[in-house]
């Protein structure tokens, strides 16, 4: 199933013994209790990073509550992903001082480049790409983020060569471990 792209995706996820276990104590840390389901799907992303479609079936069973309900309070909130990350997430910061210092053509040719947009994963499995709207770097704008490495005064041409790098540092290494 896919809902606009890089919104909701169904992916080879398993769901293995291990998951599960992993799983269920999330549930019994939050006693099984429907009323925690923000704090349910906070933590199971912090386990997966994102949260596939199996685990949403799996808990809706356990928590006895509708899948439908579940999507519908997680789509409620930016903060979760239903596709699964890249192993590094770009971020380029599009608030005022980055925007007026170029930002639009540094996401531009990060697009390009990836062939992704903000939001999705590339098919390598390497990068994920999001806009955001305030990474507190004001000083350094245009301000890319490649996990927790900052890239001040970023231009366009300086994408490639950050980018190369991090190719380079991953070459036959692609994508997350999953569980």
């Amino acid at each position: 199933m896919t809902v606009e792209s890089n919104k909701i995706s169904t992916q080879s996820f398993k769901l293995t013994s291990s998951a599960i276990k992993s799983i269920t104590k999330i549930l019994e840390h939050n006693d099984h209790d429907p009323r925690n389901l923000i704090q349910i799907l906070q933590e199971l992303q912090d386990e997966f990073h994102y949260l596939p479609e199996p685990i949403i079936s799996y808990i809706a069973k356990q928590l006895k509550i509708s899948e439908h309900h579940i999507f519908g309070v997680a789509t409620f909130y930016s903060q979760f992903k239903f596709i699964e990350p890249g192993k590094h997430i770009i971020r380029v910061c599009m608030g005022t001082a980055c925007h007026v210092m170029g930002a639009q053509s540094l996401l531009d040719k990060v697009y390009r480049e990836l062939k992704i947009i903000s939001g999705e994963t590339t098919k390598d499995g390497l990068f994920s790409l999001e806009s955001v709207y305030c990474l507190g770097c004001c000083a350094l704008a245009p301000v890319m983020v490649i996990d927790d490495e900052v890239f001040g005064s970023m231009t366009a041409a300086k994408v490639n060569r950050t980018l190369r790098k991090y190719r380079k540092q991953n070459s036959g290494n692609k994508g997350r471990n999953k569980k």
